[in-house]
């Protein structure tokens, strides 16, 4: 393996966490008051992908715009004020590094969002590529495309990358683009599908060593 693409929400920040809640105790309600929508559905999708989803499964009962406007407002306070950065995530990158392997964080939020954290915990300059799914036009995770992207932006295949990722769409997108996939388990996601992926890991120090062991 010759590179690491790490998922931002819920790997490298515990953002889920908040996600989670804001999703089935705020906008869930607000959009679908009518339906039972699991969170796995929408899990590891672009934010407005995920109203498109809803809308086309259950119909919504408030605008895009309105749906925009919260779910903005919600990520400023999030990135800029509660989450926190996954432990030894410098060392990690730092031994990366010395390896030779490149690195990309790649993210279904957009690059404003992700902006917020790189700038937060001075990350800037630290990954070889920073991927949102904004930059392509193409499906969100579940799908493949933006892994795929991101693979052919650091020149590698994708089946020479390992992804790390926590959620079971974005588990199942490294999966299908051929990459070995690294579950990270989160007690926010619960009891979902992570077969596709080859290791699962549940801390810090797990997720160091099941990455570490991967790269050449």
């Amino acid at each position: 393996m010759r590179a690491v693409l790490f998922d931002m929400d819920g790997v490298l920040v515990d953002s889920e966490d908040y996600w989670v809640r804001f999703e089935r105790e705020e906008i869930l309600p607000a959009a679908v008051p009518h339906a039972d929508v699991d969170l796995a559905e929408i899990s590891g999708m672009n934010y407005r992908e995920i109203y498109d989803y809803l809308e086309d499964e259950y119909g919504t009962e408030i605008t895009r715009e309105e749906f925009v406007d919260r779910f903005a407002a919600t990520a400023e306070e999030i990135y800029g004020e509660r989450v926190t950065l996954l432990d030894g995530l410098g060392d990690l990158l730092g031994e990366l590094d010395d390896r030779d392997a490149s690195t990309a964080l790649v993210s279904s939020s957009p690059h404003d969002w992700i902006g917020v954290v790189l700038e937060r915990f001075d990350l800037e300059g630290e990954f070889d590529r920073v991927i949102s799914a904004d930059d392509i036009d193409a499906a969100s995770k579940p799908a493949p495309d933006v892994f795929e992207f991101a693979a052919d932006e650091l020149g590698v295949a994708a089946e020479d990358c390992v992804v790390v990722e926590d959620s079971e769409n974005g588990i199942a997108a490294g999966a299908r683009a051929g990459a070995s996939v690294v579950a990270y388990r989160i007690d926010a996601h619960g009891d979902i599908d992570r077969s596709p992926a080859d290791t699962v890991v549940d801390s810090p120090a797990a997720l160091r060593e099941g990455v570490l062991e991967r790269i050449e």
